[in-house]
């Protein structure tokens, strides 16, 4: 489904004039900030992106109107953002509010990631990260997995869906509500594992466990979903007694790595980023002492065309650990265990919608969200949904589903043509 003119924000954010007491812009500025912005717009591409200096002189290289304005309110904040790791410069310094930015966010971070970073210093910086980023043991999963997923029920509450789903949602249409969408991304994994009555599954990674209860629900298996965060479980749990499921679906607080018992299906929504790929060997084990001679499974993860790690202000104030894989990392992960690809799907453009709706949801909550933490997280955050939403409408980031299924098994469909039902 074609949502490429489907991509503009559900609550338009219109681009705030700057205020009239600063000065034009100057291409004559001869001044030390000066030649910084210039050289920084330079390397970005000549961009639509005004940068403005301390005292009010306003740079911008490119002829047409700019999409945004960075208000620098020193000039140390300038030299921070063209420094090594000057995305985590940027990034605290618009959460203090040092940096400002005047217009549209969202089209400044795409803007931003619509230029191909290439070349020895590109490859350096990623070698730099990929050292830096946190580990994925077992004591270090469950402490990267604290940080951001512990932040409290009720504050997710606040801007996630019903159903307190946290990964891309599947649009039937452009502009279905998340709402719905959330039950239909459901709807769609349990039709790509063909699930029936008095099967078992092995969810890795469960969340807040609306999928498990899902699928008990609506299509009668049973279910042993697997999540080392304490709060998600203890929510999970909860809302299984509510529901009348805890006879069918079992929460276990535990890591992936300790799965154990058989299934006839074995899924893992939004989990796999937080694995590494030092660890991936770990997870396939999981899957192959788990899934049944006839077994299928379904990955689902945020990934990328080619290998890169995340920013330093992802890796260090967002998601600690956490790594998108390509699909073939993906596709090799299975490998070992003599796993065969049914089915590969990108639903890139569906995660740039659920993030609109998340943002979205988010502003509309930022005072509830202060009052709780604080001015400096709310930017934080904002910043975090808002460079998301523009990496996948920039394709820096893609969303991958893939359907395996023992490599020896003949119990496979024929055909695709019941995973998108009319109607």
């Amino acid at each position: 489904m074609d949502l490429a003119s489907q991509t503009t924000p559900l609550t338009p954010r219109p681009v705030v004039p700057p205020p009239p007491a600063r000065r034009p812009v100057d291409g004559e500025g001869r001044g030390f900030g000066a030649q910084v912005a210039r050289r920084l717009l330079h390397g970005l591409g000549d961009p639509p992106i005004a940068l403005v200096l301390p005292g009010g002189l306003t740079i911008q290289t490119a002829p047409s109107p700019p999409v945004a304005r960075l208000v620098f309110h020193d000039l140390a904040m300038l030299l921070g953002v063209v420094a090594p790791d000057g995305d985590l410069h940027f990034g605290d310094a618009y959460a203090d509010g040092r940096i400002e930015v005047e217009g549209d966010l969202v089209a400044l971070c795409e803007t931003v990631f619509r230029v191909p970073w290439d070349g020895p210093g590109a490859r350096v910086a990623a070698w730099w990260r990929r050292l830096r980023r946190r580990s994925n043991s077992l004591r270090g999963s469950r402490r990267n997995v604290h940080h951001h997923y512990d932040l409290g029920n009720d504050f997710y509450a606040l801007w996630l869906d019903r159903e307190m789903v946290y990964t891309c949602a599947y649009f039937p249409t452009p502009d279905a509500s998340l709402e719905a969408a959330q039950v239909a991304k459901m709807e769609h994994v349990a039709r790509k594992l063909r699930l029936r009555p008095g099967e078992r599954v092995i969810e890795a990674g469960c969340g807040w466990g609306a999928l498990a209860l899902h699928l008990a629900r609506r299509h009668g298996v049973r279910v042993r979903a697997f999540n080392v965060s304490h709060e998600q479980i203890a929510w999970a749990r909860e809302r299984a007694a509510r529901e009348r499921l805890a006879d069918r679906v079992e929460f276990v607080e535990d890591d992936y790595r300790n799965v154990g018992g058989g299934c006839d299906a074995f899924v893992s929504v939004g989990m796999l980023e937080h694995v590494g790929p030092e660890h991936y060997a770990d997870l396939a084990r999981a899957i192959d002492r788990t899934l049944t001679p006839d077994g299928r499974g379904l990955l689902h993860s945020i990934g990328r065309n080619r290998r890169a790690e995340f920013s330093a202000f992802i890796e260090r104030r967002i998601f600690p650990g956490a790594y998108a894989p390509t699909l073939a990392e993906m596709v090799a992960l299975l490998e070992p265990i003599d796993a065969s690809v049914l089915d590969v799907e990108n639903l890139r453009l569906h995660y740039a919608r659920t993030l609109e709706h998340w943002l979205d949801r988010f502003e509309a909550q930022r005072d509830v969200v202060a009052r709780r933490f604080d001015d400096h997280f709310v930017r934080t955050w904002r910043l975090y949904l808002a460079s998301a939403t523009a990496s996948f409408r920039a394709g820096s980031l893609q969303l991958f589903q893939v359907v395996f299924a023992r490599g020896r098994t003949n119990a496979i469909p024929w055909t695709r043509a019941d995973l998108y039902p009319r109607g």
